[in-house]
């Protein structure tokens, strides 16, 4: 039945909908790929104190293991970053801050938080005509952090944006996430008292405040073990002025008044050079697991991290400054016995954003993907110019040796064109994207 509604999406897509149809069947094309996404019971929290952006009351969730897990996965959702009126107020779109209305209280049921994570779901969706595939954090307790502080969940200010068109009023707005981030943790501490395995991970932003704010949440839920995956929010080492990521660091350390927070940590991170975080977890907890996943070709958290601060910045100088500031990441996080990562070349999902958001297609790494060697090797799949010629990691199989047999992976694939050349995702990929910018 699901395979024959499949075709019947795709038949339908190669349509132009009109503009009410189109949300409809986007969504519909999406619970065939994802096969459904989450439908837990999610139990929503409001705390006093806590608030978005906006200043309206700032809402997380929970949901609950249904055998009685000791495990709880810490998610910190992505979408963006804000330091001016453009970025904060809505008016710069994907580039700016997610939710800057606030958090609704079906938010759960909304795309974002249903399909956006087969780490939140607990199974991989896989291909279509492919049949779920449970994962390491299949029925775990979760913490689902909503994002919409524009502050990657860690800022500690209030500041009033100016509109520089003059046609608005000035907008003040709350970086509050660390409030928020804080009261959740602790709240959570209450809801689970003898965590066994403790997941904080997220997307992103999301990505960042995982190594942001693993500190604090480590050390408040204190589980029998750690473990942190930060996909896509790297916080890039930048010790001198003129380092790529030095001026990203600069403006949001003081808009969102970071040394408040940073203040915090322990001697050995370095608050003049944010990247030293990497350094700091590793040594305040050695028998942790921590791991970076991201793809080197990632064409969004770079626009954010390069696009204003420097010309040219078209999008393979954007992409140059990135793979010279993620070989400096991999070079120190070598240097940590407890640091993995996973960092594969490309795919054409979301600008090769995030590796661990709505499917697993096309989420593998290869230390020795080249093109064929032999003529024979295009027998089999004569479209595929590129092969692995060492193991070829997915990332579901990541997690599993991660997770649930404490294994450090390390894998950074080279240049290639193989998801490129994936007919599966030509089909696949459009729809997706075109979901995530609906």
């Amino acid at each position: 039945m699901k395979n024959h509604l499949l075709l019947g999406l795709l038949v339908a897509a190669a349509v132009p909908p009109s503009a009410a149809r189109a949300e409809v069947l986007v969504d519909g094309i999406v619970e065939v790929l994802v096969d459904g996404g989450n439908n837990y019971n999610w139990e929503k929290v409001e705390l006093p104190g806590t608030k978005c952006g906006n200043g309206s009351q700032y809402k997380f969730f929970i949901t609950r293991s249904t055998t009685g897990s000791k495990n709880l996965m810490f998610f910190f959702e992505g979408g963006g970053a804000c330091w001016d009126y453009d970025t904060c107020s809505g008016r710069a779109g994907l580039l700016g801050a997610a939710n800057p209305n606030g958090i609704t209280d079906d938010y759960m049921k909304q795309f974002t938080a249903k399909y956006v994570s087969p780490l939140v779901n607990g199974a991989d969706p896989g291909l279509p005509f492919r049949s779920r595939k449970d994962i390491a954090t299949k029925d775990w307790n979760i913490v689902y952090m909503p994002y919409c502080t524009g502050d990657v969940h860690v800022g500690n200010n209030t500041v009033t944006y100016t509109d520089p068109t003059g046609a608005e009023p000035p907008l003040a707005w709350h970086h509050s996430g660390y409030t928020n981030s804080l009261a959740a943790i602790n709240y959570a501490k209450t809801q689970f008292p003898n965590v066994q395995k403790l997941l904080v991970t997220g997307f992103s932003a999301g990505g960042t405040a995982t190594s942001s704010s693993y500190y604090f949440v480590r050390r408040i839920i204190n589980p029998a073990r750690g473990y942190f995956l930060n996909d896509s929010g790297p916080i890039y080492l930048a010790p001198n002025v003129n380092d790529r990521s030095r001026p990203l660091h600069d403006k949001i350390r003081q808009s969102w008044n970071l040394d408040s927070v940073f203040n915090q940590f322990p001697a050995s991170f370095d608050r003049n050079n944010l990247g030293t975080i990497n350094r700091m977890l590793a040594m305040e907890f050695p028998n942790d697991q921590l791991a970076y996943t991201a793809y080197s070709r990632d064409y969004n958290y770079s626009r954010f991290s390069y696009e204003r601060f420097y010309t040219p910045n078209d999008q393979e100088t954007v992409l140059q400054y990135w793979k010279e500031d993620q070989d400096k990441l991999v070079a120190e996080l070598k240097l940590y016995n407890n640091y993995s990562y996973f960092i594969p070349y490309s795919r054409p999902i979301n600008a090769s954003h995030c590796s661990t958001i709505i499917t697993f297609i096309g989420a593998h790494a290869c230390e020795r993907m080249e093109k064929k060697h032999n003529w024979y090797e295009y027998i089999s799949e004569p479209w595929q110019s590129y092969k692995c010629y060492s193991e070829f990691v997915p990332m579901d199989v990541f997690l599993h040796r991660f997770i649930n047999e404490n294994q450090r992976v390390r894998v950074y694939e080279p240049a290639n064109g193989y998801n490129d050349e994936d007919p599966g995702m030509d089909i696949v990929a459009p729809l997706i994207n075109g979901a995530l910018g609906g």
